[in-house]
């Protein structure tokens, strides 16, 4: 154990008490009561159309990629720079992964290389919005449009970030968040859904609920329900959403904790960016931030995991991120070894995420600002 860990979950408003409330309103399993007090309020946030509860943000985009049609042969366009699940929701279906690099400053997938990774085969896009940074959706938009390709937002880190006014996960044909421990707001493990084409809606409902039309029963639409299409157990429990209603009511207190977090961080460590120590991913000014992370880029792998080793010993857990999904087992075999993507090499050989989450007091902060700051011999 660390005395100062990377990441810690929190409550911070009537977590427990909602729970308790999902107990006696008699609805544990699914869509009760909170669950759709989250799906209405996302919905909103994030000016979509209609947002579905999942399991997980893998669950999304796994979902995504079913509405998205796609099958055997069919290429999606994505960074390498990325977790795992960007690739392996469409990967399952048959489809092909199609590594484009990443930009230097936000880290993000680099709007001016997707346009030459199209080919005949490719069928959609998958942006990915690190760090809650929001990608050049406009761009990325425009290409879609020109060449009939869907649009889907891995914004797992993105929930309250905006690009030009716009909330991230609601612009594409479909978004996807995550609620996992280690995001702003949690409920151990959650998602969601933004279905931004109404015309993706019904089909959403029946691929969530086991490929039925369950949905449609449950509002009378229909006399019975019956299988009618592919489809999973794509349903969070009610408990869950209930943790995690409490903590949308407090998305303003989280984020402007986070802030005061990011902002400290920022001012304390801009010494050692300005002498050449370390870099700080930049943040465009049209986009606005959650404050999901706060990460380095460091001289090279070599001086990472010396600082890693030195923050392990005062006590103080910081981690590095994605291996490049290029070079994983997986991605090589579909040809990923292949792929020339020198900034995702560069930066994801460099990136350090310092401790970052509510409870982190300032006390604890100073100790591991204090301890990067010994490392490259100034402070105790």
């Amino acid at each position: 154990m660390y005395r100062i860990p990377f990441n810690k979950p929190f409550i911070v408003g009537k977590e427990l008490e909602y729970i308790a409330e999902a107990v006696s309103l008699g609805n544990i399993a699914a869509d009760g009561y909170f669950t759709t007090k989250c799906s209405e309020f996302l919905a909103d946030h994030a000016a979509s159309p209609r947002v579905l509860m999942t399991p997980s943000c893998t669950a999304s985009l796994e979902m995504a990629a079913m509405l998205c049609e796609l099958g055997e042969g069919d290429e999606v366009i994505l960074p390498s720079f990325t977790f795992v699940s960007t690739a392996a929701c469409f990967v399952r279906e048959g489809a092909r992964p199609v590594f484009v690099d990443v930009r230097p400053d936000t880290l993000n997938i680099d709007e001016t290389r997707i346009e030459a990774a199209i080919t005949p085969r490719t069928r959609a896009i998958f942006v990915v919005h690190y760090a809650g940074v929001a990608c050049e959706m406009d761009a990325i938009l425009d290409i879609a449009k020109r060449h009939g390709l869907r649009v889907v937002e891995d914004a797992a880190q993105g929930v309250n970030a905006t690009y030009r006014g716009r909330p991230l996960g609601g612009m594409g044909d479909l978004g996807a968040f995550s609620f996992h421990e280690t995001k702003n707001f949690i409920c151990g493990e959650g998602g969601a859904l933004c279905i931004n084409d109404l015309d993706l809606v019904e089909r959403a409902e029946i691929i969530r609920d086991k490929g039925t039309n369950r949905q449609a029963f449950n509002r009378g639409e229909i006399a019975k329900y019956t299988w009618v299409d592919h489809g999973s157990s794509y349903v969070p429990s009610e408990l869950s959403c209930a943790f995690l209603w409490a903590q949308l009511e407090k998305m303003e207190v989280i984020t402007q904790r986070r802030r005061e977090v990011h902002s400290r961080y920022q001012e304390a460590l801009a010494p050692l960016e300005a002498s050449g120590a370390l870099r700080i991913p930049s943040t465009p000014a049209h986009c606005s931030l959650n404050y999901h992370m706060f990460a380095v880029l460091l001289k090279d792998m070599a001086t990472r995991s010396l600082l890693i080793d030195h923050l392990k010993q005062r006590g103080i857990l910081a981690v590095f991120h994605y291996v490049p999904l290029h070079l994983a087992p997986m991605g090589r075999r579909y040809g990923g070894g292949d792929a020339d993507l020198p900034v995702t090499m560069d930066v994801s050989g460099r990136l350090l995420r310092l401790p970052f989450y509510y409870e982190l007091s300032p006390d604890a902060q100073d100790e591991v600002i204090d301890a990067v700051h010994a490392f490259f011999g100034g402070g105790s």
